[in-house]
């Protein structure tokens, strides 16, 4: 028993952390469940239920047979109107949606293969979703994509994921498992990054108001009379 397709979203909002949506939506009263979400910052795929479990994320039958997979979006938007999205740093934003995407078509080409589903029939967007009659008129993930600038389309991402499919059957056990070592270890690698600087960032902070606070003290000091006893 398993699903019968996948559908792929983008969250709507420039919140990049999948993190931040686990926490968020893991609590009592929230009644939305996606199985994955992809993390813009690092690529990172965090599965939130079961993949045969229901989900609760497009809100029509397609809850009932879809897989759903949320791209994170980047920090380097903001949304004006509607579904319009200004770029704040177009480098940045582009980056961060091509590292979800290339992570997005990993991890639909792993399904397609766990399930034995063809990416070419049974991937479909939200947007696509809705005028299959399956989920509600959303324009995810298309919107996102056209709004930082990119040129991917539905149809490009089910040819990915098609050829990406391809490429896993025809590794070796051996290669295949130094390909899944290598993106482990590139992943941890970011995640260490960011984290470092963070941390400089950090002390960088504590240094400054040291300093102040070391300046203020001196000049306290140098100002402050002193009785003088004769």
């Amino acid at each position: 028993y398993g699903p019968s397709g996948l559908m792929l979203h983008a969250v709507g909002c420039p919140q990049p952390s999948a993190d931040v949506f686990c926490k968020n939506w893991n609590k009592p009263g929230v009644q939305k469940m996606v199985h994955a979400f992809v993390d813009a910052n690092s690529g990172v795929v965090k599965q939130t239920q079961p993949w045969n479990y229901r989900g609760w994320h497009c809100a029509g039958s397609g809850n009932n047979t879809h897989i759903g997979v949320e791209m994170c979006e980047s920090s380097a938007i903001r949304y004006v109107s509607g579904i319009n999205i200004e770029v704040l740093d177009a480098a940045k934003a582009r980056a961060d949606c091509e590292r979800t995407y290339k992570a997005a078509v990993e991890l639909f080409a792993f399904l397609c293969k766990m399930f034995a589903l063809d990416p070419m029939t049974k991937i479909c967007s939200h947007k696509e979703g809705y005028y299959m009659g399956i989920a509600s008129g959303h324009q995810d993930p298309e919107h996102y994509w056209r709004g930082v600038g990119m040129p991917y389309t539905m149809d490009k991402f089910r040819s990915d994921v098609k050829n990406k499919v391809e490429d896993v059957l025809a590794m070796t056990e051996n290669e295949l498992n130094a390909l899944v070592e290598a993106k482990v270890a590139a992943a941890e690698a970011r995640i260490r990054s960011q984290y470092e600087t963070k941390l400089q960032e950090v002390f960088a902070s504590l240094a400054a108001a040291y300093a102040q606070e070391a300046t203020l003290v001196r000049n306290q000091a140098y100002n402050t009379p002193v009785d003088v006893v004769t």
